[in-house]
């Protein structure tokens, strides 16, 4: 479907890419960017564009009978997977069954115009395709990143973020990705924190139906939106807090995420912290609020202003390490089960 708004907005691309353009500078940067043809030797790209049939064969070769959890939409969703209407609820169904079931039942689908969508989402390839990423691999992009599958008919992701970088390789099919710098995020109408279509909070405006009326601001997030389409072999390196909406725009769509942080394991997550703060910060009266928000920004995001401390004596001041993450934590642990 056409959408209801463009962007002049561009990213950068790398045509024809290679592997060599995988670079540590490319994968830490703030902005996103787009591989064109990054994948495209692989086998997995290669029996797509021979056919949907092909595609399903080649992924079916590698499952086993390990469970997975689709989601099933009624077709006068229009691929939507989101909230009912009253945000009570969500307008799709979860479906267990296994991989080559789910995939034959989306190919058996095909060219109907009633069909219901279907959709599997982040789901780990080692878990249900051993074998598959020895033959459809990149070279280490960090540490142990993780590789996941998406795969459907046509769908709608709404606009989210992830924690992880984030380097989605599109092997089946074409998508749409519309992405927003973090800062838009007061623009886009976020839903709730704690009940959300697949585990990250969203945007609840409709991109094929906008009602500006009622979510005015979003007109201000579509002057810094991005729009791309990727093709078959192409790759798109979104940056961790980056806003994403995605799109299926074919009868059968894949793409593998390759998901990985800059920082340690050891360290937290960042939205431990923002629970923490909702906890303990949000209700207090506005005075200490802003007290505490000038405390942070000492503390926390302005650390070089706790230079006159002696390094022997910064404590948790200190440059964290592993000892340092397991002291934090012993003491979280021991004030949150008081």
């Amino acid at each position: 479907m056409k959408l209801p708004f463009d962007s002049k907005n561009s990213l950068k691309e790398v045509l024809n890419s290679t592997i060599a353009d995988l670079n540590q500078a490319q994968l830490s940067s703030s902005l996103p960017c787009i591989f064109r043809g990054l994948v495209a030797d692989w086998p997995s790209v290669k029996a797509g564009l021979e056919s949907p049939q092909c595609a399903a064969d080649y992924l079916n070769q590698w499952a086993n009978n390990n469970p997975v959890q689709a989601f099933v939409a009624p077709p006068e969703v229009a691929g939507r997977f989101f909230y009912n209407d009253d945000l009570q609820g969500f307008n799709f169904q979860p479906k267990t069954t296994v991989f080559k079931t789910l995939i034959n039942e989306i190919i058996a689908l095909a060219g109907s115009k009633d069909s219901p969508s279907t959709y599997l989402g982040s789901t780990s390839v080692n878990h249900i395709l051993p074998g598959f990423t020895e033959h459809n691999k990149l070279p280490p992009l960090q540490d142990s990143p993780l590789v996941s599958i998406w795969a459907g008919n046509r769908s709608r992701i709404a606009a989210h973020y992830d924690i992880p970088d984030n380097l989605a390789c599109n092997v089946v099919g074409r998508r749409r990705f519309i992405l927003f710098p973090p800062d838009q995020l007061a623009n886009l109408y976020i839903g709730p924190l704690d009940y959300t279509p697949a585990g990250q909070s969203a945007s609840l405006v409709d991109f094929h139906h906008p009602d500006f009326e009622k979510y005015p601001k979003f007109v201000e997030a579509i002057e810094h939106c991005f729009i791309v389409e990727l093709e078959p072999g192409d790759c798109i390196f979104i940056p961790s807090m980056w806003w994403h909406h995605v799109e299926g725009l074919t009868e059968f769509n894949v793409l593998l995420n390759y998901w990985w942080r800059q920082v340690p394991d050891y360290m937290g997550t960042p939205l431990d912290a923002l629970n923490h703060a909702i906890l303990a910060i949000r209700d207090l009266p506005e005075s200490q609020r802003q007290v505490w928000q000038d405390v942070f920004q000492h503390y926390v995001f302005n650390p070089a202003e706790n230079a006159h401390i002696p390094a022997t004596r910064k404590g948790i001041l200190s440059p964290l390490d592993e000892t340092l993450a397991r002291q934090l934590r012993s003491q979280l642990l021991n004030k949150l089960n008081r």
